[in-house]
């Protein structure tokens, strides 16, 4: 491919509202357009990289024994009203009717379509067990679109979906999976994608991981022990404390004026924040039912851990003078009737707190809660933090980074089978439901996250599995006789011996040239120029500045060949 045929374009400057590096630098590269809001055109080089993904994935999962198919995007709103998700999923969720007024959506997910397909087939235990998957384009009515391909709301995915007559036969198969996700991202070059223990959120099931990209600007936090491997999403990952009970003291109820934060109460009591009690209050979506969330002053909710043990959806409470709440001094004694209270398990054996006291200007000392409210139920229910306790090891010595989400892999169990009525003829005659395992890739995310975490200030640094072509050939004054047959010669030989080459023969500076290299991120570059072929050599060197060698013409197609393939092997994948 010439360059100066390439449907591209680059620019010298960062467009506006760019987000994050990779944004940046595949908008200014000529990687991406907006069309609308989280939805992009994507470019040749672009689709050159995503399909270089998609072909890894397919060979791992068909080395699975994953057998591909192809779902519809449209489907019959009647499928997800099988499993329930048509009304329990919010907006993210794209309806709409067609002509004849028939509810429809568009495929956010395909866990309703892989069971509407297989259970007219998969009517016996012979036939199992077995997976299907498919890479497909999807869309989600996402809020928050963020980082160009990083969050979007139309995009590509690798979903497979394993059916299983056991649990133990599911956890078996799913391990294995683990196992290819870990090859899919070390073959595409980022082998430093970690696993982790993840909530399970509107996928159902209960054992679950995300597969995280560390990066500073990754929009979910993960939980990482200094001292074993314990590492798990915030969402999922437990808040041990370590609690000293403190002395038993008399209640009193003690004016605060205009004290209405942890800070204030603090330095007005002189206390520490982690012998306060604080609230945290909501309301149920579909209700508006009041949830006070009660926890230790100096921890931080967790929203979907609250979710999950309350099995409804919540937002932020709005206080009115009529619900009875007084904000800023809201406490677990006297509160208004039909308030759902959930206490932290932060506050389990203390036994002096200072909270509110449900009085404007007023708060308890010597709150006990055992003593004040009787037997209360204890729930984890805030964020893991810097310096609490592993679960794992039990040492205080937890940390959180930052990662983007590239994968994620659930047991699903009968969630789906069971909502949607998908039996077997088991063993012995009986009728069961099938147990469901779901995994999924995002394959533009993946190359954005790559782009991420393999760039300089320049441009991307593609690895060369993934990378659009293996080598960026540079004809430095194309003009030039013995520059424009030598670079044909090269170019020929390398394509020949199916080495991918992107040249450029274009009558411009040395310092466009290179600029638009660096940019398309190209692993091997090769420059010819009349100075080198003075001496019959040519300049080899990489995108990551860790080789730069002449050669002579004569050994340079041998040469970067033979690096090619060396490389391309380390990552076992071949030309």
């Amino acid at each position: 491919m010439k360059l100066k045929n390439l449907v591209s374009k680059r620019y010298k400057e960062t467009p506006a509202d760019c987000q994050i590096s990779s944004q940046a630098l595949m908008m200014r590269g000529g990687y991406i357009k907006p069309v609308g809001n989280g939805i992009f055109t994507l470019f040749p080089v672009t689709k050159r990289i995503t399909a270089k993904i998609e072909k890894i994935i397919r060979e791992e999962m068909d080395r699975i024994d994953g057998q591909e198919l192809l779902f519809p995007v449209a489907m019959p709103a009647t499928l997800w009203r099988e499993s329930g998700r048509f009304d329990s999923i919010g907006s993210e969720l794209l309806r709409f009717k067609d002509r004849s007024g028939a509810d429809m959506v568009l495929g956010m997910t395909h866990e309703e379509a892989s069971v509407h397909f297989v259970r007219d087939v998969a009517d016996s235990y012979t036939q199992y067990p077995f997976m299907i998957y498919q890479i497909q384009t999807k869309f989600r009515d996402e809020p928050r679109c963020r980082g160009g391909l990083i969050r979007v709301r139309e995009f590509t995915m690798k979903d497979a979906y394993s059916f299983h007559t056991s649990q133990d036969d599911l956890e078996s198969y799913y391990a294995i999976c683990y196992e290819a996700y870990n090859r899919i991202f070390a073959r595409a070059g980022v082998p430093e994608v970690v696993a982790v223990a993840s909530d399970s959120g509107m996928m159902g099931g209960k054992v679950s991981h995300e597969y995280m990209l560390l990066t500073a600007v990754g929009e979910d936090t993960i939980v990482l022990c200094h001292d074993c491997d314990y590492r798990a999403n915030m969402e999922a990952a437990p808040c041990i404390v370590n609690n000293e009970a403190g002395e038993i003291a008399d209640l009193e109820k003690v004016a605060t004026p205009d004290v209405k934060t942890i800070e204030d109460l603090c330095a007005f009591l002189k206390i520490p924040a982690t012998a306060t009690c604080k609230a945290v209050v909501y309301q149920e979506n579909l209700t508006d039912k009041y949830v006070v969330a009660f926890l230790r002053g100096d921890l931080d909710i967790n929203e979907t851990k609250l979710r999950n043990y309350i099995k409804a959806e919540v937002h932020a409470a709005e206080i009115t003078p009529e619900c009875g709440l007084t904000a800023g001094f809201i406490g677990p004694k006297g509160l208004p009737a039909g308030v759902r209270v959930v206490y932290d398990a932060s506050l389990k054996g203390i036994n002096w707190f200072a909270t509110g006291a449900n009085e404007t200007d007023m708060h308890y000392t010597g709150f006990n809660i055992e003593r004040e409210m009787g037997k209360v139920e204890y729930v984890d229910i805030a964020k893991a933090y810097d310096g609490g306790i592993c679960p794992v090891c039990g040492k205080p010595s937890i940390y959180t980074s930052r990662g983007i989400e590239v994968g994620n892999i659930f047991q699903l169990g009968t969630k789906y089978t069971e909502s949607m009525d998908m039996t077997y003829v088991d063993q012995d005659g009986s009728l069961k439901h099938p147990i469901m395992g779901c995994y999924g890739i995002g394959v533009g995310r993946l190359a954005a996250s790559v782009c991420e975490s393999h760039r300089d200030d320049y441009g991307p640094i593609w690895p060369i599995s993934i990378a659009p072509w293996h080598v960026h050939l540079c004809s430095m004054r194309a003009d030039n006789p013995d520059v424009a047959a030598t670079s044909q010669k090269i170019y020929d030989e390398l394509t020949a011996k199916g080495v991918e080459v992107i040249w450029d023969d274009r009558p411009v500076s040395a310092g466009v040239m290179f600029a638009d290299a660096d940019l398309f991120g190209v692993p091997v570059r090769v420059i010819v120029s009349p100075k080198g072929l003075k001496d019959s050599t040519v300049e080899i060197s990489t995108r990551d500045k860790s080789m730069q060698v002449r050669k002579p013409v004569d050994e340079a197609v041998d040469f970067v060949t033979g690096y090619v393939t060396d490389e391309l092997a380390k990552l076992n994948c071949r030309l």
